[in-house]
């Protein structure tokens, strides 16, 4: 077991990919996330999942490996019966639309890093996961890049998970609710299709005849994938990955009188892209901690869209039930920098003109792509007084113009050769500021930090 300390955005060491985060409070009063696990470079996700808990949005405790793929006995049998997972015919052109953009965003990020493109998994992958408590056990519903479904229970939040039984429904992403009256929801989609159907008090078995094939009236959802449920007073909530902004980089959320809906949408959350030139997808969830509201998701990194890495932003539900959209950030959950601070390159919360996150070939982890034009965003500073110093820990040779978001005069220059800040400036107000850096005669230019003060 590992704590991780003092933690922002993303959450965990750079090395730890954690998307498709279910945050849930149990009953200890930790918030534990249950995600999925990047671990490669070629294909979403891998084979186990791994339990991360907090219970002050700083420190993280990493409970290491819960659950694994090899304790699924039909996702490795060819003989295993497969279920139903079809789209909404009335959406198949647009999903086709969406997965030829995916195909060919897949081929990009492919010769980016010398990888076969969409090359799939010998054996099937566990994608995402929820999880809840009931009677004294925790129930962990996971699901397979074979679009199969199940659950696996455990005695404690962090597992270890087992006694997997199937869930005769085919797709992936499940979510479960449990109401008020101790009737359990359970949802589950793909495809522009989310279904819903009521659960049986084992936890294991639906309802037959419960199911409902569509948890929206129309396609003004947007709905993509991944569905999250919670109840919020008498409201039922769904935060889901939208597309309709064009692809599906979106959480929104959507209310509903029942839990299988239908459900409404009310707007956009978050949007992570710019997170990464290779972005493709968000998933996640929203959780209430010690009174506040935070939204869990994923950034995609290394220039394509795997090696996807949690994040957490706070977010604030009116008295009217809206969730107003929140920006990146690079602080998440924790302080902002102060003066005399290191900023870490990969902490960049917005990247452009070819501007990525990823390690550097030598075993850091640092801001890349800096070409002449690229640029990165830094959310938030917070100075007691103005800044007058700007150092920089890089390598090669460039120059970097700092601006305060929202100002049109820059605020701070740096002349960088072989890695050494050897001319630089700042003059900066005092108070709380997104940054902004763009690059120029960038030759060989990798930025680990930038510190002011």
């Amino acid at each position: 077991m590992t704590i991780y300390t003092d933690c922002r955005n993303p959450v965990l060491p750079p090395s730890l990919h954690i998307p498709d985060v279910e945050a849930r409070v149990m009953p200890d009063g930790r918030l534990y996330v249950y995600g999925s696990w990047d671990q490669f470079d070629d294909t979403y996700c891998s084979r186990q999942y791994r339990v991360f808990s907090t219970d002050n949005m700083r420190d993280w405790t990493d409970h290491g490996v819960s659950f694994d793929a090899d304790q699924v006995p039909w996702m490795n049998d060819p003989a295993a019966p497969r279920y139903p997972h079809g789209e909404d015919l009335e959406t198949t052109a647009r999903m086709a639309a969406i997965r030829a953009e995916r195909a060919r965003r897949g081929r990009a990020d492919a010769a980016a890093h010398g990888l076969q493109a969409e090359r799939r998994p010998e054996l099937p992958m566990l994608y995402a996961p929820d999880c809840i408590h009931r009677d004294g056990r925790y129930w962990l519903y996971f699901c397979g890049s074979d679009h199969s479904e199940g659950v696996a229970v455990a005695d404690r939040p962090e597992g270890p998970f087992g006694e997997a039984t199937r869930i005769p429904v085919g797709g992936i992403d499940p979510a479960i609710l449990i109401d008020d009256d101790g009737q359990a929801w359970y949802t589950w989609g793909g495809g522009f299709l989310g279904r819903g159907a009521r659960m049986q008090r084992d936890m294991r078995t639906l309802v037959p005849g419960s199911e409902v094939p569509r948890l929206a009236d129309d396609a003004s959802l947007g709905y993509y994938e991944a569905s999250s449920l919670r109840k919020i007073g008498q409201t039922y909530y769904m935060v889901y990955c939208c597309v309709l902004r064009g692809k599906p980089t979106a959480l929104a959320w959507a209310t509903a009188s029942r839990p299988l809906g239908p459900y409404r949408h009310g707007g956009i959350i978050l949007d992570n892209d710019g997170c990464d030139p290779g972005t493709w997808n968000n998933h996640g969830s929203i959780a209430c901690l010690h009174g506040q509201w935070y939204l869990f998701y994923h950034r995609a990194s290394r220039n394509g869209f795997r090696r996807r890495r949690l994040c957490v932003e706070p977010i604030q539900i009116a008295e009217d039930g809206s969730i107003a959209e929140v920006p990146m950030t690079s602080q998440g959950a924790g302080r902002p920098f102060g003066l005399g601070e290191t900023i870490e390159g990969w902490r960049a919360c917005g990247v452009s003109g070819g501007a990525w996150v990823g390690p550097d070939g030598q075993g850091r982890e640092a801001l890349l792509g800096l070409v002449d034009g690229a640029g990165a965003v830094f959310r938030y500073v917070d100075w007691r007084e103005g800044p007058r110093s700007l150092e920089v820990e890089a390598q090669g040779n460039g120059e970097l113009t700092l601006w305060l978001e929202g100002e049109e005069a820059p605020a701070g220059r740096a002349l960088i050769r072989a890695g050494r800040c050897v001319e630089s400036g700042v003059a900066a107000a005092a108070g709380m500021h997104g940054l902004r850096l763009q690059v120029e005669r960038a030759r060989g230019l990798v930025l680990y930090g930038l510190r002011l003060s």
